[in-house]
């Protein structure tokens, strides 16, 4: 995750010259009104955090960034380098890297700043400083966040608790209304679970969660769309806890809040999934009929749809057949993998891990039936694409050999297919050293 956060510092260097260049994108110069250039700075800085919004709520992420770091640069014109202000810019486009882009390393970069600037904004008489104050639990509440993406939970945990003091403060001295306590509340308490989930203590973050729903309910009302990712969350606690039936019942009410607010097919297919994945593997059986009829919905929600909905149809498909093979309906799940062979490879490429699960799926099914040859085949196919996609000596590639061996060894399998399976995955072993992917490809589908 380090390295991966460290090669996007580049980029970020990119879009701060890009948006505070002097001569704008074509694209983007055609948008602004004609005054735009004559305008004021305070007003230019008012612009751009309205068009920052607007970007940011039409999912627009980059151009959302682009007006961020144009409100930083208009915000240190406006009102000099110490001024609490520009503390809180640096929040703002710290808290959009972590919420548009993942980018933690940036983030807590800009929190760092905005901190060294409040070091010297916050002065006695301490009566006049309500707004820095406020802007200090947003600094340390994202300084948590950006410190939990780089899995530094002991500083992030310190960072939480000086937001959830000082919040506590300014509600104390009515700094704040309750009603802005709650929402602040919220958001702390939700990082917290986030904390303990991350460090594996499920019990720890049950309560976080729990009380994370109980004040945005009360802010924002039970049927808002900001509680389906905690409730989705909670119910994930609750599975390794195995209070299988409060899970699914958190992701039941998720559902309803989702159909609810007029989504996409792909919005409620995944949140049907997720009802159907959890009943699936609670392991009882008064929950198989539970999963089946979401599994079904799901999969109607998304038969039809192209693209990025197709391939999420076929892995609902695939957790659908091991729904279907813990059932004792090995046979029905078989044929559903048998015909989706061919939409995986138009789809993923005859050279996925998508095709290669299959194959194994369907190759121990033959085993399991004593079908050895057949078994041997699609095996056989499979490490073909394993080894050609994972080396050799992969886990995965391993596994299968193994599988292969044992079966080669087993007296039904001719002389011929124990000679030439060694042959044929000796010289795919050899091409996987030398070939690139995606150049000169073996069809491995009949």
């Amino acid at each position: 995750m380090q390295e991966s956060q460290e090669t996007h510092m580049c980029n970020h260097l990119d879009e701060i010259v890009a948006a505070v260049s002097v001569a704008p994108r074509k694209k983007s110069q055609n948008k602004l009104p004609k005054t735009a250039l004559f305008q004021p700075p305070r007003e230019k800085l008012h612009l751009c955090e309205e068009k920052a919004k607007s970007y940011s709520s039409n999912q627009e992420y980059k151009q959302a960034i682009q007006e961020l770091v144009r409100c930083m640069a208009l915000t240190r014109i406006c009102y000099g380098d110490t001024h609490w202000k520009l503390a809180e810019a640096h929040v703002n486009l710290a808290q959009g890297y972590l919420q548009m882009k993942g980018l933690s390393l940036q983030a807590k970069q800009h929190a760092e700043k905005a901190k060294e600037i409040l070091l010297n904004a916050i002065a006695p008489p301490y009566n006049d400083n309500t707004d820095v104050f406020k802007c200090s639990v947003e600094l340390f509440h994202t300084m948590g966040r950006a410190l939990l993406s780089l899995q530094k939970y002991k500083e992030a945990s310190e960072n939480l608790e000086k937001a959830e003091r000082l919040s506590k403060e300014l509600l104390h001295c009515g700094r704040i209304i309750k009603e802005e306590w709650t929402e602040i509340q919220a958001r702390i308490k939700l990082s917290f679970a986030r904390v303990c989930h991350g460090q594996k203590k499920s019990k720890e973050a049950l309560p976080h969660y729990q009380e994370t729903l109980e004040y945005i309910e009360i802010s924002k009302g039970g049927k808002c769309l900001e509680c389906v990712p905690v409730l989705q969350e909670l119910a994930g606690v609750e599975q390794t806890l195995e209070f299988h039936d409060a899970a699914i019942n958190h992701l039941l009410q998720a559902h309803l809040i989702v159909q609810s607010r007029n989504p996409s097919p792909e919005e409620v297919a995944g949140s049907a999934h997720l009802v159907a994945h959890t009943a699936m593997t609670s392991g009882r059986p008064e929950h198989h009929g539970l999963a089946e009829q979401y599994f079904q919905e799901s999969m109607v929600l998304l038969k039809d749809v192209k693209g990025t909905g197709k391939a999420k149809f076929l892995s609902i498909q695939d957790d659908y057949c091991h729904f279907l093979q813990d059932t004792g309906q090995q046979q029905k799940a078989i044929s559903i993998l048998r015909d989706s062979l061919e939409a995986k490879v138009e789809v993923f490429g005859d050279l996925s891990p998508e095709v290669a699960e299959t194959y194994r799926l369907l190759g121990m099914a033959d085993l399991e039936q004593r079908n050895h040859s057949a078994a041997h085949k699609k095996l056989k196919k499979c490490l073909q694409i394993q080894t050609l996609l994972h080396g050799s000596q992969d886990k995965r590639t391993l596994a299968t050999q193994q599988t292969m061996d044992t079966l080669c060894r087993t007296p039904e399998m001719p002389m011929k297919s124990r000679q030439s399976s060694k042959a044929k995955l000796t010289l795919c072993a050899s091409t996987s050293q030398h070939s690139v992917l995606g150049k000169t490809r073996p069809s491995v589908v009949d």
